[in-house]
């Protein structure tokens, strides 16, 4: 009882913080950067090491360097997200600007759908949820439940203003199934691990061996649906670019394992092009293959997207 009654006041006191403009919320990002970072050292060891891993070509300072730029905007993103419990659609389609919509229109106007490839680059809450009011047709983001109930409904309330329709990943099937007469996007986080139980592809990303999640893949070459990368680019505080880019068009007529190479080429050169904007906090690559039985192409058989 004592933990729910928590939970309720967490909730309420991130729904009035959300009503705070944003130019206070970016006062309090600045003052949390601090604490996290200087103070609290949280998760350092663990983004040092992965900056480390990722860049074996940089020396010290330039770690450091991305280290500082990256819990800078760690915390910017925090009280970013939090916004989305009010903000409106005028201020989130001043700050999140696409391009390429014409591409993706193309195939919904046509009563076909597509799949969206996404990443923890950037403000990806934002994105997903300015999808749903910018294109024409229906949106469902692929996201993972929390176990707190409470703020399970909160985020999922959340996510969902302006036309989204958040689909669990245990419904994704049925969903895409029972959808398959009107056009649809589903989006797809696909730079998370998968659990080391599900992790059945290994290939390298940013120099480490890395197990890469086959939904995209399996669900596109099922349905041949045009995948689309979601390449966001962080252009100021508070702003941002978002490029449709046709990763693959064609998907039933791709190799084995080929798709999920595209995109994990892709995320890994936009990532070195600038990499503060990633989540290096979390633990990427925790897990190691015991055998590698499904080994990746090389990177060079997949260097550039293709229209496949």
């Amino acid at each position: 009882m004592f933990q729910k009654r928590l939970s309720y006041l967490g909730v309420f006191f991130l729904t009035t913080l959300s009503l705070m403009p944003l130019r206070f919320l970016y006062l309090l990002a600045d003052i949390s950067y601090v604490l996290i970072y200087h103070v609290f050292g949280y998760r350092r060891k663990v983004v040092r090491q992965n900056l480390l891993n990722s860049f074996p070509e940089k020396n010290l300072k330039e770690i450091i360097a991305i280290e500082k730029e990256f819990f800078k905007y760690l915390t910017s993103l925090i009280f970013e997200v939090i916004k989305m419990r009010s903000i409106s659609t005028k201020e989130l389609n001043k700050r999140v600007k696409f391009k390429n919509v014409d591409l993706v229109e193309a195939y919904l106007k046509n009563n076909e759908s597509v799949i969206f490839c996404s990443s923890h680059y950037g403000n990806y809450e934002w994105v997903c949820m300015a999808i749903g009011m910018t294109f024409s047709g229906q949106h469902h983001p692929i996201y993972k439940p929390l176990n707190n109930e409470i703020f399970d409904d909160w985020f999922l309330k959340m996510r969902s203003r302006y036309g989204n329709q958040m689909v669990s990943m245990r419904q994704t099937i049925r969903v895409i199934q029972s959808t398959k007469h009107y056009p649809t996007m589903f989006t797809f986080g696909s730079d998370q691990a998968p659990s080391k139980e599900d992790s059945q592809y290994w290939t390298t990303l940013l120099n480490q061996q890395a197990s890469i999640q086959l939904g995209v893949e399996k669900i596109a070459k099922k349905t041949n649906r045009p995948v689309f990368y979601l390449k966001i680019s962080y252009l100021k505080r508070g702003y941002y670019e978002v490029d449709c880019v046709p990763i693959c068009l064609d998907p039933r007529n791709t190799a084995e394992f080929e798709i999920t190479e595209l995109h994990t080429r892709f995320l890994e050169d936009f990532i070195k092009e600038e990499p503060a904007y990633w989540l290096w906090s979390h633990r990427r690559w925790k897990y190691k293959p015991e055998k590698q039985v499904r080994k990746g192409l090389s990177k060079d058989h997949v260097a550039e997207p293709i229209d496949c």
